[in-house]
């Protein structure tokens, strides 16, 4: 630069270098409570007091809990990016609308504290905060979390009074919930795994807006097809088909809402892919081998902690081949 004029800063990055700047934290996170509105309104139709009283409880502990966290660590206070929002809407819609009010506020403070503050906030959570959250309420309040935590005889609403479409079936092999059933949403379970045609329209919109990566929950859907459809094929008297186990439980609400978190799957088309068959594969033997009728929560968290070999054993290969090395 010539003198009297300012000097040019030039930063040297790593490609790429053109970027989409309107793909923020907060778009991302709008898509995803946009994507929850079929699930949410379903979950309302289905279980309501019940389901209003979860997710209000889920979000208002998420919201205190992300502010009470960051400005511990004196840092500026982003409830703004919704990301408290969504990790409390899908906290509430992984909860049994039973479960006491306690149980929401606690696991809404461990997983905020303990599922992304802990590792430095958002982005940098290596596990999915709901998931951590639910999975220490789980332990906590084992008793409220059960299969009877589903189950609440005094009940105004039929549809409470029953046990969930897996945990019937393991209890009782000969009997399976009607498929209408399970794509409707018209029985028991967590409040957001009910309808799988909720949890479809929602998944697609993510995939479509490309807030949500489809590798992942293709990878999901085809391994328990696999495993599903030949655990079928080799027992066809079997009442619980490919099918129940598809619509049934949190598969479609996990594969599409929970295993596509962002921070915490990996990087690289062919690790997503093989982190979602992962998730498949286990939440299926998980299903068939374990006493644990669902899974899901279960597959997550162990795929999130492999995720950085993932990544490692997944690195594409540089335009033009790998860089020659040095004698």
């Amino acid at each position: 630069a010539q003198k009297g004029e300012p000097a040019v800063a030039i930063n040297v990055s790593p490609a790429p270098h053109v970027t989409d700047v309107s793909l923020t934290t907060r778009r991302m996170m709008i898509d995803v409570l946009i994507a929850l509105t079929p699930v949410i309104l379903m979950a309302l139709i289905v279980f309501r007091l019940y389901a209003v009283k979860q997710l209000l409880l889920c979000v208002a502990g998420c919201l205190a809990a992300e502010a009470i966290f960051t400005a511990m660590r004196r840092k500026p206070i982003t409830l703004g990016d919704f990301s408290a929002v969504v990790t409390g809407a899908i906290l509430g819609l992984s909860l049994p609308g039973t479960a006491p009010w306690y149980v929401a506020v606690v696991g809404s403070f461990a997983a905020i504290g303990v599922g992304k503050v802990i590792f430095g906030g958002v982005g940098q959570n290596i596990f999915n905060p709901a998931m951590v959250g639910r999975a220490f309420v789980m332990i906590c309040f084992a008793s409220v979390m059960g299969a009877s935590a589903y189950v609440a005889p005094e009940a105004a609403l039929d549809v409470i009074t029953q046990a969930t479409p897996l945990t019937a079936a393991r209890q009782d092999p000969t009997q399976a919930m009607p498929l209408l059933s399970l794509l409707l949403g018209t029985t028991n379970g967590c409040l957001g795994e009910t309808s799988a045609i909720a949890c479809i329209l929602g998944g697609l919109y993510l995939c479509i807006r490309r807030t949500a990566s489809w590798e992942i929950p293709a990878g999901v859907l085809g391994a328990a097809v696999v495993i599903a459809g030949g655990a079928q094929i080799a027992n066809p008297q079997a009442n619980m088909t490919m099918l129940h186990h598809l619509l049934g439980g949190a598969m479609l609400f996990g594969a599409f809402f929970i295993a596509t978190d962002p921070a915490s799957s990996p990087l690289t088309p062919k690790g997503k892919f093989a982190f979602g068959l992962g998730i498949g594969a286990l939440v299926m033997l998980l299903r068939t081998l374990s006493g644990y009728p669902e899974g899901m929560m279960f597959s997550v968290l162990l795929m999130n902690s492999l995720v950085p070999l993932i990544n490692r054993w997944t690195i594409p290969r540089p335009l033009g081949g790998p860089v020659a090395q040095k004698a």
